[in-house]
């Protein structure tokens, strides 16, 4: 069992929340709008908690589930409360036309965060290749990225908590690569697949 806090009360903060909870996990929820942050929990279910915007999360783990532009202001915002904590990035910083990030530079949002986190705190991205909805219903793997192999393992036991399988890409800086994967996915939503309902895997052949 692990302690979670999820910083959104969006869809994927429902979906993970809820995924978080049937694994056996302690679930807190933090949203700005402290209604919204209640009603999440609820619908949530289990005994996931609303916690107050801005305290020091009570999970290990902290995941932020905002839209690209609002990840690195809010980790700036909770300052020295994420110290010690491990941070998850799971967002894509789209352009406008959902072909190409939003940085020119070979960062990512994760690579951002990390440049801003307090003293004490990991950064690892993950779940950004996966649509929700396939979340929801599907066993899709989940690549990882972060510089901490402690950080990196304890989100990858969270991940194999939720019943899917973690895959490390390597070091932080591999976290622009999988933000590619995300304009990828959409890409092949829009054209070569012509559906949302698929995720990126690995299959492995031997012999």
């Amino acid at each position: 069992m692990g302690n979670i806090t999820i910083i959104g009360t969006g869809n994927m903060a429902h979906t993970i929340g809820t995924l978080a909870v049937a694994g056996g996990n302690n679930v807190e929820v933090m949203g700005r709008d402290q209604s919204k942050a209640d009603d999440r929990a609820k619908a949530i279910g289990g005994d996931a908690t609303a916690g107050k915007w801005g305290a020091v999360p009570a999970g290990d783990i902290v995941i932020t589930a905002l839209l690209y532009d609002g990840v690195v202001p809010v980790v700036v915002e909770y300052g020295d409360a994420l110290a010690g904590k491990v941070i998850v990035d799971i967002s894509n910083p789209f352009n406008g036309a959902f072909d190409g990030l939003a940085h020119s530079e070979q960062t990512s949002i994760a690579q951002e965060v990390a440049k801003v986190a307090p003293a004490g705190a990991s950064v690892v991205k993950a779940f950004n290749t996966i649509f929700r909805n396939v979340l929801e219903k599907g066993r899709p793997d989940v690549f990882i990225a972060g510089d901490s192999a402690q950080a990196k393992a304890g989100v990858a036991a969270f991940i194999e908590s939720i019943g899917l399988r973690p895959l490390d890409v390597g070091g932080l800086k591999m976290a622009h690569w999988l933000e590619g994967m995300g304009v990828v996915t959409v890409g092949l939503a829009n054209t070569g697949v012509g559906h949302w309902d698929f995720a990126f895997g690995v299959n492995e052949f031997t012999g």
